[in-house]
């Protein structure tokens, strides 16, 4: 019977730390940043696009390491709420393939940006990718 007793009181502790561990990380997780300014959002997205190209460990930077791709591509960008991206509109491409324009194109419909927007606002602005 003690055993048994120690058996619960252990798996009771273990379940206290793992609420706690878990409540404890969730606090910790970072909140996005809310922006209201129609110009200060599209600053702030082509500022993170910029790093997000930038190497030596911008995420888009190192998708081209492992994906081949040459030439600018220009793309009208939407993004809406949570900085949620919902349409890339190829606008341009110089000395770049269509192959690459899309799969730059589907790389793009998932990236996220680290701030949100006022609820039921979305914005559209212009960025070109160049890649040498």
């Amino acid at each position: 019977m003690e055993n048994r007793s120690v058996n619960l009181s252990t798996m009771k502790y273990a379940i206290i730390l793992t609420i706690l561990f878990l409540t404890g990380f969730s606090s910790f997780s970072q909140k996005k940043e809310l922006i209201e300014e129609k110009d200060l959002i599209i600053q702030r997205a082509t500022v993170e696009l910029d790093s997000a190209m930038a190497g030596p460990a911008g995420s888009i930077y190192l998708w081209a390491q492992q994906n081949p791709i040459r030439g600018e591509y220009i793309f009208d960008i939407s993004i809406w709420e949570k900085g949620t991206i919902t349409s890339v509109y190829a606008v341009g491409n110089n000395n770049g393939t269509i192959d690459s324009q899309n799969r730059l194109r589907s790389l793009l419909m998932n990236f996220q940006f680290n701030f949100k927007m006022p609820k039921g606002k979305s914005y559209k602005f212009r960025y070109a990718f160049t890649f040498n």
